[in-house]
């Protein structure tokens, strides 16, 4: 009786908090992901994406991760905006970072649900992530039933496609468990068609090393390569094509989410704009946002990028 009550105050207080969806799973080895995961990184997938290469077990057991855990809790929240920027030649960057840093929008909304599931069933033992530590998000949201991971390697919902921040609640507490769906792309082929660079080697198979957001975001070199000329589609900050083709996203529904809500300056700016933009507007447009992991040398090699 308590595992159902648990279960059902996880998900009543996550909803409240504003998540849209909520799925559970057993703690345990992830036997599927293991294979695919090492052939991933023996292969190079992962560039110069280092760190994937670290705690390779604790990515698929969560009881490596945080001892004594019975039970993972996965969360979905809604990031599709309203608007998007106005000037179609102007540089882009990804929805994601529109507004405020959701590492620490979510991890607060996390904290927020696990305080009211504590007060109400007394103390247990947890821990709140969102993209934080080694954890193999997408995985446990597939496992719990909340969407499948589609040909672009992102977690799809029937019911409002793909733009979601994952997030976990990792418990000591027996939970009721629930249980994958089917995949639904068919034979669509939309993602991979679209992707640019080609990084989207195979069906299910994303080559991280190929992908516009590895080069916008995650490699750190000085120099992008010169064979990715004129392959970005003016993204210098992320990307978002895969997600913006796939069929299923034409069910996504606007966020209500106030720390989301772009810059207005943000949005209207121009293509000229973006090129001579100055460390100090770079400040005020993303002093909140997630863009700062680029820093500003990071964004502007990328913007010169496109420019010479």
């Amino acid at each position: 009786m308590n595992k159902s009550i648990h279960t059902d105050l996880f998900r009543k207080t996550a909803l409240a908090e504003g998540f849209s969806f909520v799925g559970f799973s057993k703690a345990e080895f992830l036997e599927e992901a293991a294979p695919r995961l090492d052939s991933w990184l023996k292969t190079g997938m992962h560039g110069q994406m280092h760190y994937m290469e670290n705690h390779f077990d604790k990515r698929l057991d969560p009881r490596l991760l945080v001892e004594g855990s019975k039970s993972v809790v996965s969360l979905l929240y809604n990031y599709y905006p309203e608007k998007t920027q106005t000037d179609s030649s102007a540089p882009k960057i990804s929805k994601y970072a529109y507004g405020d840093d959701y590492h620490v929008v979510i991890k607060e909304k996390l904290s927020n649900v696990l305080q009211i599931c504590k007060d109400e069933i007394g103390d247990f033992s947890a821990r709140v992530f969102v993209d934080s530590a080694p954890i193999l998000e997408k995985a446990w949201a597939k496992k719990s039933g909340l969407g499948w991971v589609g040909k672009n390697s992102n977690l799809i919902t029937k019911e409002q496609g793909s733009f979601f921040f994952l997030a976990e609640i990792i418990c000591d507490l027996e939970l009721v468990y629930d249980g994958p769906i089917k995949d639904y792309c068919g034979t669509c082929t939309a993602c991979i068609d679209h992707c640019p660079t080609d990084a989207i080697s195979q069906p299910y198979l994303v080559d991280g090393s190929k992908c516009i957001s590895y080069f916008t975001i995650e490699l750190k070199d000085a120099v992008i390569p010169k064979e990715m000329k004129g392959r970005f589609d003016d993204w210098v900050f992320g990307c978002d094509i895969c997600q913006d083709v796939c069929p299923w996203n034409r069910f996504s529904k606007k966020h209500n989410e106030p720390a989301f809500l772009p810059n207005n300056k943000l949005l209207e700016m121009t293509r000229s704009e973006w090129k001579d933009m100055s460390e100090e507007i770079y400040q005020e447009l993303f002093k909140r946002s997630a863009v700062k992991r680029s820093k500003f040398s990071g964004l502007k090699r990328n913007l010169d990028f496109l420019n010479d």
